[in-house]
């Protein structure tokens, strides 16, 4: 039978094992807390990294997408305007005074005579030569596909009537081929430079109608001079 001082020891005893289980485990659950909010902080971590990767991966495919819409764009300004839609060219020339000015420069328009065919005088770029020689004139459209044409006293018929115009100021002096009447075909145009006795255009036998897949576009702003821009007539 224990006595009153061996049960106080034993309750003693007791309460620091107690105490002591409870510490451990106070212990274990800060270290199983520490080792969760570590794990936790590492899963943040990989999170972000992964993210910011992502981002990277993000930013340098839209940076290859937007530097590959510029270069369509550039292209475009380069090949695809000048060759369908619009382009500038310059004056070479006396062969349309007194309308255009040696050197003057102008924006010639390619995307109407796609869908419409040329009109009685309209200032055209054309390939006198053929596609196969790289050289363009710059004329006025006088006579239309199966028109007959000629040139006597001075002045141009048209199916046997006077062309009425204000584009040349002179007497023609030399009709050439048109001296007698020339039918054109159906794909022929007579052009003419508004400077009619210093022009080489379609009187000329080397020239000759122009067919009109020859004929490349309509000049329709001039730019400069700055002081001379504006439409053309």
């Amino acid at each position: 039978m224990s006595t009153a001082k061996e049960q106080e020891i034993d309750m003693t005893q007791q309460a620091k094992d107690e105490s002591i289980e409870l510490n451990n485990t106070v212990e274990d659950n800060e270290v199983e807390n520490k080792t969760d909010e570590n794990n936790k902080i590492e899963n943040r971590e990989k999170s972000d990294k992964a993210m910011l990767e992502k981002g990277r991966k993000k930013d340098k495919g839209s940076f290859l997408k937007e530097l590959l819409i510029y270069v369509c764009i550039f292209l475009v300004l380069w090949k695809v305007v000048p060759a369908y839609i619009i382009e500038r060219t310059v004056v070479d020339g006396t062969s349309m005074q007194n309308t255009l000015q040696d050197e003057e420069q102008l924006m010639v328009e390619k995307l109407s005579y796609r869908f419409s065919d040329p009109k009685r005088f309209d200032i055209v770029v054309l390939m006198p030569y053929g596609e196969d020689v790289d050289e363009y004139f710059i004329k006025r459209v006088i006579g239309l596909p199966g028109e007959t044409i000629q040139i006597k006293d001075g002045k141009i018929y048209i199916n046997g009537e006077v062309l009425e115009e204000n584009y040349g100021k002179e007497s023609i002096i030399d009709g050439g081929i048109a001296k007698e009447p020339l039918t054109l075909g159906e794909d022929e145009y007579f052009v003419m430079g508004d400077n009619r006795n210093g022009s080489d255009d379609s009187r000329a036998d080397y020239i000759g109608p122009i067919a009109r897949k020859l004929i490349k576009g309509k000049a329709v702003l001039r730019v400069w001079p700055i002081d001379h821009l504006g439409s053309i007539d």
